[in-house]
């Protein structure tokens, strides 16, 4: 009972009766996660760029040996720079699941895993929070007041929908990349600091460091220490009793589980080298000093990464002010501080430094949703309805025109973006799309007509119309997203002027790139640069200049057999080559 005065119920903000605490059944959470989940990674090729990327390093992997599974490359190309924990599992996967599935569609079955052990996390940790003591809104005169164990359900699922909401998960959640499983890393994390604070066992402390050891073979040191560090601050400020279990086990297991894969590629040494240097120097990278681009980029971007998540997190973090010390609070603010620091201190931002803001702040947002007003929810219904609304009706009417040529200008301009793409009707995608639209129509009646009590009303329609646009996406639009991010064309037109036979090919393709010509034209490139191939294909985005430069470095006479680009990109060039002699 420690911290007694800062929990004193006329402090809280809350006051719920019993009804407003139903949770949701079972079956609907799973049945929304898979509807989350499953559009977009069937009928379609590895996508540019980490997509594709990423996929290559698992395809390489999953047809090779153990070399190849201690240092991470993509046919050659070296990519041990993030971590392999991510495309170990997604090889396992193609290994297990390719001859049923092909490898592409087999590598996907670890993003549903990532997807789902992270949804999984987000919804326990708001669990284990919310029916804590110090969260519990205030006893009624009469009774009726919820359940501590109901109270936190219904908080769970609230932070379930937040986090399916967020715009900034919804791309790199479905691709085969090590940035789909980090965040995922991050919930983990974050449950593991849960049952830390909750139970004070040595078994928690273990467990933290076992996901925090995992998230270091994800993506790198930086995120890990960052939060370990968080941690050990809030305990230093809260639970001293906590300081010495964060150091004494959690961090000694974090390093015993980070270090298995350097261990093993020090004493295997796999291409007679070690990954060790350039994954810390990708690490290293991650640092750098504060710049007004990266706050720039952060403010631009975040408000949209993490929408609907931070209007909520905002308010819960106002409204529990007088409880500033509470678990519920602190604990998923200092995930989110340690991060923001971490990407206002990066030297070159992206998109990927939103990811692990996503779980902290759904959770932070769910102990919102109990203290909001009315008004302020009916307005977020209501931008939400409206926004997301147009945004599915714009996709209708957009593939309407596609499939029409009518409205005219939007078939131009659809067409204009892809050049020589064929239209298609796909009648099962398209019942999906009509069914999902319908669910979306039914879903607004209802939050409209019955106005629900329960907690999560406020991020329902948040969640629901997110979903339904991705859906549309992902069933009307796939086949144009498809060929205008895929490299599956290109490659097979390189494969056809290719010999059979025993030879190599020198590159400077990118990541992307170099994975799509191995898998879908079986271009097979010379390991790690050896620069002496019969033939040479190239990579430029000046018509010429840039094959110039390099042909005259070689001192080589190289004739030129093909030329090639996707037809949706007017800059990228591909070039193949054929030493003379």
């Amino acid at each position: 009972m420690q911290q007694e005065t800062h929990f004193s119920p006329y402090m809280k903000p809350v006051r719920l009766p019993a009804a407003a605490t139903n949770a949701l059944p079972r079956w609907v959470l799973f049945a929304l996660c898979l509807l989350y989940i499953l559009p977009g990674l069937f009928g379609r090729d590895p996508w540019k760029t980490d997509d594709a990327a990423g996929f290559g390093i698992m395809w390489t992997m999953a047809h090779g040996g153990l070399q190849d599974w201690l240092w991470p490359h993509i046919v050659g190309l070296p990519a041990a720079d993030k971590g392999p924990l991510a495309f170990w599992l997604g090889a396992l996967c193609i290994k297990l699941f390719g001859w049923l599935l092909g490898d592409a569609l087999a590598a996907r079955v670890a993003t549903v895993g990532f997807f789902l052990l992270g949804s999984l996390a987000v919804w326990y940790t708001t669990y284990l929070l919310g029916r804590r003591p110090e969260a519990q809104p205030l006893r009624l005169a009469f009774g009726g007041q919820p359940e501590p164990g109901d109270y936190g359900r219904t908080l769970a699922d609230g932070a379930l929908l937040i986090y399916l909401g967020c715009l900034g998960l919804l791309v790199h959640s479905h691709s085969t990349s090590a940035e789909s499983l980090q965040v995922s890393m991050i919930a983990l994390c974050l449950y593991g600091a849960a049952r830390l604070f909750d139970a004070r066992t040595l078994a928690a402390a273990a467990l933290l460091g076992i996901a925090l050891g995992l998230l270091v073979l994800t993506r790198g040191w930086v995120v890990p220490l960052a939060l370990w560090l968080g941690l050990f601050a809030l305990a230093s400020l809260k639970e001293r009793s906590l300081v010495w279990r964060l150091t004494l086990v959690s961090f000694p297991v974090a390093i015993m589980v980070a270090s298995t894969w350097l261990f093993a590629s020090s004493i295997v040494r796999p291409f007679n080298s070690s990954p060790f240097d350039a994954w810390m120097l990708w690490n290293y990278r991650q640092l750098g000093l504060p710049t007004w681009n990266a706050l720039r980029f952060f403010v631009k971007n975040g408000m949209w990464a993490a929408w609907p998540a931070w209007p909520f997190a905002g308010w819960a973090v106002y409204a529990w002010r007088r409880q500033y010390l509470a678990p519920h609070i602190t604990l998923p603010l200092t995930f989110f501080v340690a991060c923001t620091l971490l990407a206002l201190f990066r030297g070159h931002p992206d998109e990927s430094m939103f990811l692990p803001l996503l779980p902290p702040l759904a959770i932070l947002a769910a102990f919102g949703l109990p203290t909001m007003k009315r008004g302020a929810i009916n307005a977020v219904d209501w931008f939400s309805v409206m926004t997301l609304t147009t945004s599915a009706a714009f996709i209708w009417v957009g593939w309407i025109a596609k499939q029409t040529g009518w409205p005219a200008q939007i078939a131009k301009n659809a067409f204009k973006l892809a050049p020589g793409f064929k239209p298609e009707f796909n009648l099962i995608a398209f019942l999906v799309a009509v069914l999902g639209s319908i669910g979306w129509v039914v879903l607004v009646h209802w939050r409209v007509s019955r106005r629900p009590t329960v907690l999560w009303r406020a991020v329902v329609l948040s969640s629901g119309g997110v979903i339904l646009c991705w859906l549309l996406l992902m069933t009307l639009w796939l086949p144009w997203i498809n060929y205008g991010k895929s490299y599956a064309g290109v490659a097979k037109q390189l494969a056809l002027k290719l010999p059979n036979g025993q030879y190599c090919v020198d590159t400077n393709v990118g990541p992307a790139q170099r994975a799509s010509f191995a898998y879908f034209g079986g271009v097979p490139f010379a390991e790690f640069d050896n620069g002496h191939c019969p033939y040479l294909l190239l990579q430029d985005i000046r018509r010429g200049k840039d094959d110039a430069k390099v042909l005259q470095r070689s001192g080589e006479q190289w004739r030129l057999l093909w030329e090639g680009r996707r037809p949706s990109d007017r800059d990228e060039r591909f070039r193949l080559y054929q030493r003379v002699n």
